[in-house]
């Protein structure tokens, strides 16, 4: 099934079937990387299937998790805003994933023939904003063990699958960067969790065995 991507809402069908016509399908294994911080920004990437991890790197040498992408989502727009035209992120597959390519020079004109993709890509960037601005008041406001409990439930409603157990294809570490905390701390909640039935810890990998845990 194709997703709905919020970037192209607003086209009637030909435009869309227009728009994935031009859009090159492109596979990625886990653990390949998408597209590299720094790089020049050629595309947008639609996620048509699979998971990707998005990373920055610090002026330390450390690396951040900032967010985890699935199907409907897309990436890459931003870069061809900024006046260096350069990718601001790692993205990299947790799973075997697919995306659609939209070259730059298409994107420009989708944006020329259909205003309604600009406002639709201006109603994106205010969402990430948002979301951005949420994700600090949670780190300043919110205790630990809130954000921990509060990002697995959002991982947990995008890996959900059709069997009864998540499995979450990333490390603590990653997660310790999305929640803005340490490994050792996040490892300590976790371990919580564990004792509790709540997560299976595994290499690499967090499960979930009833999906329902970490709803609020």
């Amino acid at each position: 099934m194709v997703p709905d991507w919020p970037l192209l809402e607003g086209l009637d069908d030909a435009a869309r079937q227009e728009v994935l016509r031009l859009a090159r399908p492109q596979q990625y294994g886990r653990g390949e990387v998408v597209c590299t911080a720094g790089e020049p920004a050629d595309s947008v990437h639609l996620v048509e299937r699979g998971r990707l991890l998005v990373q920055i790197a610090l002026d330390s040498g450390t690396v951040a998790t900032l967010n985890v992408l699935g199907p409907g989502d897309c990436f890459g727009e931003l870069a061809l805003l900024r006046t260096d035209h350069r990718r601001t992120a790692t993205v990299t597959a947790l799973e075997p994933a697919r995306t659609r390519i939209l070259a730059a020079s298409a994107f420009r004109r989708l944006c020329v023939d259909h205003p309604q993709v600009e406002r639709s890509l201006s109603e994106l960037l205010a969402s990430r904003i948002e979301e951005l601005s949420q994700d600090l008041s949670d780190a300043m406001y919110l205790p630990l063990e809130v954000r921990v409990r509060k990002r697995l439930a959002e991982l947990v409603r995008l890996f959900a699958g059709p069997g009864a157990v998540v499995g979450i294809p990333i490390t603590q570490s990653q997660l310790a960067e999305l929640v803005g905390g340490t490994r050792p701390t996040v490892n300590q909640i976790l371990q919580g969790y564990e004792a509790e039935g709540l997560v299976a810890l595994r290499r690499g990998r967090i499960e979930v065995p009833d999906r329902n845990s970490f709803q609020a």
